[in-house]
């Protein structure tokens, strides 16, 4: 009986730790962004830097964590499909066209990530939902926002 109840125990506390571990990450924009949200298709351009102007002539840029960290993993998963070396190459790549501003600015922590996209005109940013503040917007992904069940970047 006692193994059994173990068993049960270790069963919840594992069921909870990956309910805890489980994240999802936001697509933020900064304040000053009309676009309320984008369909899956449009961000995987974004994050692969193909999407050089929103609707109202601003430059997209899109910040981001390094994509080697364990915070991009759901990211390099739902919307690269690549490894983080490829993802850095395509960064890169992205970065060597336009002339005027980078198309993709990698930074170290969320908090910098969340202040690079309220200091940046037309930026959007991958962050995690528990970083969100007051001084940008959450955007839809695929009509959706975080936390919703069928949310585009919900972790695993």
């Amino acid at each position: 009986m006692r193994a059994r109840s173990f068993f049960w125990v270790t069963i919840l506390v594992c069921g909870w730790l990956q309910i805890a571990i489980a994240k999802d990450i936001a697509l933020v924009a900064n304040k000053d962004n009309a676009i309320k949200g984008v369909g899956v298709a449009e961000l995987i351009k974004i994050c692969k830097g193909q999407t050089n102007r929103w609707p109202d002539g601003k430059l997209v840029t899109l910040i981001t964590r390094d994509p080697a960290s364990q915070e991009m993993k759901i990211v390099l998963q739902k919307i690269y499909g690549m490894t983080p070396d490829e993802v850095v190459q395509l960064i890169a790549s992205a970065n060597h066209v336009r002339i005027d501003r980078p198309a993709i600015v990698v930074v170290n922590s969320d908090e910098l990530l969340v202040k690079k996209v309220e200091s940046t005109p037309g930026a959007v940013g991958l962050v995690d939902v528990y970083s969100i503040t007051g001084g940008i917007n959450v955007l839809r992904v695929g009509g959706k926002l975080p936390l919703e069940p069928g949310y585009a970047l919900h972790g695993n």
